[in-house]
């Protein structure tokens, strides 16, 4: 990732990036003033979370990750703090966030996550009353993730360790449907191309899907511009640090980029 890029991207995505008062698709439109735009959630097990990724972020604890991610182009063992982990790779509360409303107003029952890390996007999900299948390459990164569930005791997260692209086919063959899929793993050109279209055995017509770091690198803009081209995908909204997809076939197939 190249943060000067990036940041020149963001600007000029700021600037492009329409409001509700430029939106003439009744779908769109209702997606950013009750999803979108809405308060951030506040409840009990939301705000026991976010506490719980405060003393991450304040831990000097250290594991041996095992990198499977974009830029690792032979597995590599390398001692991170628990801290680095959190901060680099756990989405923003204002994602989440989000990620919780769009499940929640969409009433998204079986949701499927790419990428547990230290698992509060999971939890998240999780504590939308749903039934979250999460899969983490790495076992240290998984046990922290597992003691994080436990300490809040959610019992509706399923975690799943080993590949990404070993566990993925048997997931699905046994799942068949899912309402949702946060796409948060190898942050690759190949990687989200292949796991797109593997999940698209299990979409109805009501499920979404969720891209982290589309605009991460020039291979992960370009499996975005795949994405959108699609024939089953029907409405994509670019958010810069997140990518919506939608299967509706009752809608008119277009593309958004919508300032958040």
């Amino acid at each position: 990732m190249n943060k000067s890029r990036l940041i020149k991207d963001y600007i000029s995505y700021f600037f492009y990036a329409k409001t509700k008062f430029a939106i003439h698709s009744p779908f769109v439109f209702e997606f950013i003033t009750e999803v979108l735009n809405q308060k951030k959630v506040r409840n009990e097990q939301i705000e026991n979370i976010e506490k719980l990724r405060n003393g991450l972020l304040h831990s000097s604890d250290e594991i041996n990750v095992l990198d499977f991610g974009a830029g690792s182009y032979t597995l590599q063992t390398k001692l991170r703090r628990v801290n680095d982990i959190v901060k680099n790779s756990s989405k923003s509360r204002k994602y989440v966030n989000l990620i919780y409303r769009i499940i929640n107003y969409y009433k998204l029952h079986y949701i499927l996550e790419l990428g547990t890390s230290a698992g509060i996007s999971s939890m998240y999900m999780a504590a939308a009353g749903r039934n979250v299948v999460t899969i983490e390459g790495c076992p240290a990164t998984a046990k922290l993730a597992e003691e994080n569930f436990a300490k809040l005791g959610f019992e509706n997260i399923q975690l799943k360790v080993g590949n990404i692209d070993d566990l993925l086919p048997g997931i699905l063959k046994q799942q068949q449907i899912f309402d949702c899929v946060f796409f948060d793993g190898n942050h690759t050109e190949e990687a989200t191309n292949r796991y797109f279209e593997l999940c698209l055995q299990s979409i109805r017509n009501e499920t979404v899907f969720i891209f982290d770091d589309i605009n991460w690198s020039d291979g992960m803009k370009k499996a975005w511009h795949n994405i959108k081209q699609h024939s089953s995908v029907s409405v994509t909204i670019d958010l810069f640090f997140l990518g919506i997809v939608f299967f509706r076939k009752e809608l008119s197939k277009e593309d958004f980029v919508i300032r958040f």
